[in-house]
């Protein structure tokens, strides 16, 4: 009994919440976090979450903190989202409980101000509630399809204005584009939604996916961005969104004047993604491969250090316009020499920085191409992350021996993702680099084990 009423009071949107239960749900599930967080990050890595390190108010230094696993960190993300909807949700209907605007919950999104409103709601003493039943389900309906295209019609406003702001104004690819508006989008386009006429979650649901088809609609034909790179951002986009369309019918279902209210809606997100400016440099990756080929030392050293034309045609997701490896030439030799690898969207500069023949070559990157080339009904497309945003440091190839006249052939690349949230995004470059160096070693391997032993 004890354990469906904290659950009703945690994920709930209709139990109200006191200063005494919001301060003991607070402090307590914010220990609970930390110790465990705590635990699993050095469990894996050896390193101590400081409390400052918890606390910090971008989510991108908290991250930092936990080192290169883009898998530890994705890990994190996901145990935060929970935590996240208990400390919206409680703080709309805390504010509520204490006779102030359910909206003051969407300052829980704004970095250190969301610790100030939290410790005010805290001593904030409870109020009688203007009205104690909500507005029914089966009122009438109301002008549905207006009340739809103003909620699509305002998501797009905030998808739009946010883009320009967080990408063109500073420069960012950040949590707050990918993680906070997409949640407002849809807190706001499902409140205008259920402003006149309570509807359905269902319908509302529904209404959330559709604001951001047609906000990613109105980006592709602004030429703002392609198709893949929609479709890479649209889980998590999608994710918050149904989970702002929650909280926002929840908000239009309350009493009281609520149209004025909308406005506010707009104030964190620019601010967030100018304190998104601060954020510290990205902690460097290391993607790893490795293949074991019937040959020796000697002889795959030959095709590491400069390989033929890759005849095998490339896999189904390098076709949707990602960038993959074509043949890689060397001009001199030892260290100080130029490697070019050729990619179908240009070329990798490559200095030798090791030359061990035949254990290691190592090489930085002088120069890089374009990581993909962006699906798009025009012939350019003006997104700012195909350059610098990925930015490939350095690699290398190691030569292990083994018994039988065998080698062991790993490829590292070292690289920086300066796209936010960073745990989401080095899933897939992680993966596509992985699928880069097994197209490459792959090559090389069929070459050194054509040759005669």
């Amino acid at each position: 009994m004890r354990a469906r009423r904290l659950i009703r009071l945690w994920f709930g949107l209709s139990e109200p919440v006191s200063r005494r239960a919001y301060a003991l749900s607070g402090f307590g599930l914010m220990s609970l976090k930390y110790a465990a967080e705590i635990g699993l990050v050095h469990h894996l890595t050896g390193r101590w979450l400081t409390p400052l390190d918890y606390g910090s108010p971008l989510l991108t230094s908290r991250l930092a903190a936990v080192g290169g696993s883009g898998l530890l960190s994705g890990a994190m993300i996901a145990w935060t989202l929970p935590f996240l909807w208990i400390g919206v949700s409680m703080t709309m209907r805390r504010a509520e409980d204490a006779g102030r605007s359910p909206f003051l919950a969407l300052l829980y999104f704004v970095p250190l101000v969301n610790y100030a409103t939290m410790l005010v709601l805290c001593v904030l003493p409870s109020r009688p509630r203007a009205a104690d039943r909500l507005p029914s389900l089966g009122a009438p309906r109301g002008h549905a399809l207006r009340s739809a295209l103003l909620g699509v019609g305002l998501g797009l406003a905030i998808a739009i204005a946010m883009v320009g702001a967080s990408v063109m104004v500073f420069g960012q690819y950040g949590t707050t584009l990918f993680v906070a508006t997409p949640f407002v989008m849809g807190a706001a386009a499902a409140y205008v939604f259920n402003l006149e006429t309570p509807r359905s979650a269902g319908k509302t649901m529904a209404l959330a996916i559709l604001t951001l088809v047609v906000a990613g609609g109105a980006i592709l034909l602004f030429a703002l961005e392609g198709v893949l790179c929609l479709a890479m951002a649209a889980p998590p986009a999608i994710l918050m969104a149904l989970m702002g369309a929650w909280l926002g019918r929840a908000l239009a279902r309350r009493p009281g004047p609520g149209a004025p209210r909308i406005a506010y809606v707009f104030v964190p997100l620019p601010l967030m993604a100018a304190l998104e400016l601060a954020r510290p440099s990205p902690s460097p990756s290391v993607v790893l491969t490795t293949v074991e080929i019937a040959a020796t030392p000697d002889v795959v050293w030959r095709h590491v250090v400069t390989f033929s034309e890759l005849r095998e045609p490339p896999a189904w997701f390098f076709r949707l316009g990602i960038a993959y490896p074509r043949r890689a030439t060397i001009a001199g030799r030892g260290v100080g020499a130029q490697r070019r690898c050729e990619f179908s969207t240009g070329a990798f500069l490559e200095p030798i920085t090791a030359w061990e023949e035949p254990r290691r070559l190592a090489f930085d990157v002088a120069e890089q191409p374009p990581p993909l080339t962006e699906w798009s009904p025009y012939r350019h497309v003006a997104a700012r992350h195909l350059d610098g945003y990925l930015r490939v440091r350095g690699g290398e190839f190691r030569l292990r021996p083994l018994p039988g006249g065998h080698t062991l052939l790993e490829g590292r690349t070292f690289y920086e993702m300066r796209i936010f949230p960073a745990a989401y995004w080095r899933l897939w470059s992680d993966a596509l680099i992985h699928a880069i160096h097994q197209r490459v070693l792959g090559h090389i391997e069929a070459l050194s084990e054509a040759e005669p032993p």
